[in-house]
């Protein structure tokens, strides 16, 4: 009897582990580790979407219900950072230089703002993705970096890249992008037209 029931138990645990594996090899289905929150992502050299090519783009959220990041090389403007903070109601006589704005993806541009920065501010709307990254939602961080008591380092970027649910992991098994481990001077520094190139070396593609 003892016999029996062991050989059951066996038998049963051998049946959920095929089981498992089946369902981490079905079609689509996302393998272990592959959600890339806070990693940059990476249009491949052979990128099919016009709208993604040579990007890079920064994950802000990446799990089993979809994908969230925004594009950090694709510049749609600049001019003077006053006159862009009283667009948003924010009086700033002492804000000097000027801001630049990039596009950050197709979804809600450019109706939606946001400003991705160094983790060393944090306000109302703050969310911390990967350590020494934030990102944030509301005019506070914009009337921070106008007074000088803002991030280190900031963008600001209009619209984003969404994916829904299990979307960009069949992208990736398409090899329509590959992964870079965080940089933050890709992310942050002002020489726009080489990040992509710099971001496909880091993540191992010989262009």
């Amino acid at each position: 009897m003892r016999r029996a029931a062991t050989l059951f138990l066996l038998a049963l645990f051998l049946s959920s582990a095929l089981q498992a594996r089946a369902d981490e090899e079905r079609p689509g289905a996302p393998a272990a580790g592959l959600y890339v929150t806070g990693q940059l992502l990476v249009a491949a050299p052979s990128m099919p979407d016009p709208r993604f090519a040579e990007t890079v783009i920064y994950m802000v959220d990446h799990d089993s219900d979809g994908a969230f990041g925004v594009i950090v090389n694709r510049p749609v403007g600049r001019g003077p950072l006053d006159k862009f903070l009283k667009g948003f109601g924010i009086e700033a006589k002492n804000a000097k230089g000027d801001v630049r704005l990039l596009y950050g993806g197709p979804v809600e541009y450019p109706s939606r703002l946001f400003v991705i920065h160094t983790s060393d501010w944090r306000g109302e709307s703050t969310l911390y993705v990967n350590g020494p990254v934030a990102l944030s939602m509301r005019p506070d961080v914009l009337e921070a970096i106008a007074d000088g008591t803002g991030p280190r380092d900031s963008m600001i970027i209009l619209g984003y890249a969404g994916w829904g649910p299990n979307q960009l992991e069949q992208e990736m098994a398409r090899s329509d992008w590959v992964t870079a481990p965080l940089d933050m001077e890709i992310v942050f520094d002002d020489d726009i037209t080489s990040k992509w190139e710099r971001a496909t070396e880091a993540a191992g593609i010989l262009l």
